[in-house]
This record gives structure tokens, sequence and C-alpha cells, in this order.
């Protein structure tokens, strides 16, 4: 499974999405929304975070651990 966390460079969220992808044991790619514009062009992203699984937007905000947990859960990871 490939999970990737798409993010401003100033987007305050990504250590406590970190810190909840950690606690999921779940492996993820940190990218740069301006490094990126391929993918935001792709998904419509208009703001930060995303969250891109198997490349498929999963994400458009913030999830809880809660929200992240029933999602990986769902997909049997």
């Amino acid at each position: 499974m490939q999970v990737q966390l798409l993010v401003t460079r100033t987007d305050f969220s990504t250590a406590n999405l970190d810190q909840e992808f950690r606690d999921l044991g779940v492996s993820y790619e940190l990218l740069y929304i301006e490094d990126h514009p391929d993918l935001v062009a792709a998904h419509g992203i208009q703001h930060s975070p995303c969250i891109l699984v198997n490349g498929r937007l999963a994400f458009r905000e913030q999830p809880t651990e809660n929200q992240l947990r029933e999602y990986f859960s769902r997909l049997g990871q």
C-alpha cells in the first residue's frame, strides 16, 4: 500500500499526522505540494493536508486518528 501525505511547507498539521501514522504503524511518503504540481492538478487539490492512498485521494483535510484507523482497517492494514 502506498500512502502519500501532501502538505505545504508551512502546514502545521504535519507533525500531528506523522504521530498518528506512527501510532497506527502506517508508513507514508511526505510530499510537498509546491514540488508536485502534477498531483495537485490531477486531484484538484486546493489546500493542505491531503492524503493519497494507492494513487487515490482518501482525505482532503486533516483526519483524526480514529478516522485514519477506520479507513486503514477497511483496507486490511
